[in-house]
């Protein structure tokens, strides 16, 4: 089936009341139907409905969905991004390793990995998405993970993923894409050889900023790269949390399996059913909504490349821009999400023209169908001081705007007053 036609349909049998839309199971925990059966499933002879840390039915035809969006065999859904963020690191990560990640990175997940990642004793290195020589030479044989994203968030970049995931591949290290802000729509990263997805749910998935929630995906047959791989003896050893289950031994999804059964378990960042619920009524007009703020964050683009007062324009469907060969690679179409960026002189130009802005949100989120407008350096990255704001493509006078899908000759109708205010 085409990818429409899976977010409408998949994951979701008509129960015995044959309700068009899934149910919302709003529920903690579930009857078993005896003794024998309770423990069937807590030893996964058999499986079903334990409790809703671990799993619940709404949430199922979530994950379900989402993982055949974007071409994986197993999801596992959190409280939050940054959980699924997190969840994905720690899976494969223990004290005294390393993760080498992106230095283009949404402001949260710099924080994460760089302070507190390191209180447990997990140490970040970073490199340059368009340096692959400086990737590869952070890597040991203590390094677990990398970690970028498809579409960075704020610097608007485009990583070569068949080109990092290569490098993965090579030292036998996992791969983990923050597919967030293009979307399981325009790009799929395991079609380039990517082995993790993580996604907040919070942006896109809603599309109008309703509800807290993020999602992990996991690679078919990612079990291969795990089975006797020496950096992941976890995966391979008897977890003695859960009665020596050896997680590449069991025949399901390993790595969304462990996640679930240690990390959901003990952690409890848990998606609610109703959250899981709003998100499935987003995933139903992602496609479409995803051409409708592509499109008009393009014109808005070359609206702001036009303009005088305008240093630089972040986004890589204009085709001056560094990173348009690969939008044209990864991005179905070309499309590039609502997600765009500019620059202009100074730190105080940027903050007058947000204030000056009338039709666009002042707020710290992207993904809604209203447009928001944001100034990294003073909210998302404020943490950073002016050199590490430049390493991370993120300086004093940048802009960064997520295009929602009102009429576009609004949007720079007020654009255009707020630059000349």
């Amino acid at each position: 089936m085409d990818l429409q036609t899976r977010a409408l349909h998949e994951g979701y049998t008509k129960d015995s009341q044959g309700t068009m839309a899934v149910p919302i199971y709003q529920t903690t925990a579930y009857e078993f139907n005896s003794v024998e059966h309770a423990a069937d499933l807590f030893s996964l002879k058999q499986l079903g409905n334990i409790y809703t840390r671990l799993n619940n039915p709404t949430t199922d035809v979530f994950e379900k969905r989402f993982a055949s969006l974007e071409g994986g065999e197993a999801a596992l859904a959190t409280s939050s991004g940054m959980s699924a963020t997190f969840f994905a690191i720690v899976n494969a990560t223990a004290a005294g390793e390393n993760i080498v990640c992106a230095k283009q990175l949404y402001g949260g997940s710099l924080t994460l990995n760089t302070h507190t990642l390191k209180r447990f004793g997990i140490e970040a290195r970073y490199f340059d998405v368009h340096d692959m020589s400086s990737l590869e030479s952070l890597i040991d044989d203590k390094t677990r993970v990398i970690f970028f994203e498809s579409l960075t968030n704020p610097s608007i970049d485009v990583a070569d993923i068949e080109a990092i995931t290569k490098i993965a591949d090579k030292y036998g290290i996992l791969s983990v894409v923050d597919n967030t802000v293009a979307t399981p729509v325009l790009c799929r990263p395991f079609e380039f050889g990517a082995d993790i997805v993580v996604h907040s749910a919070s942006k896109y998935t809603t599309g109008q900023g309703l509800a807290i929630g993020g999602i992990l995906v996991e690679r078919k047959n990612l079990v291969e790269k795990l089975r006797s791989n020496p950096r992941y003896e976890h995966f391979n050893n008897p977890d003695p949390s859960y009665h020596g289950l050896i997680y590449v031994n069991i025949g399901l999804p390993p790595f969304t399996l462990r996640a679930r059964l240690s990390l959901s378990r003990d952690l409890g960042a848990v998606l609610s059913p109703f959250n899981s619920w709003l998100f499935i009524q987003g995933i139903e007009t992602l496609s479409l909504r995803m051409k409708e703020h592509s499109k008009n964050a393009l014109a808005l683009a070359e609206f702001l490349e036009s303009h005088p007062k305008v240093k630089k324009v972040n986004y890589p469907g204009l085709k001056s821009n560094a990173n348009y060969k690969n939008a044209q690679k990864y991005f179905d179409g070309g499309e590039c999400s609502g997600l765009l960026s500019f620059e202009v002189a100074s730190l105080q130009e940027a903050t007058k023209i947000v204030d000056a802005t009338k039709l666009y949100s002042l707020v710290v989120n992207i993904g809604d169908s209203k447009s928001i407008i944001t100034h990294p350096a003073s909210t998302t990255h404020q943490q950073l001081n002016e050199q590490e704001l430049i390493a991370c493509g993120v300086p004093s006078g940048l802009i960064r705007i997520s295009c929602g899908l009102e009429s576009i000759k609004d949007l720079i109708d007020d654009m255009k007053q707020a630059l000349e205010a």
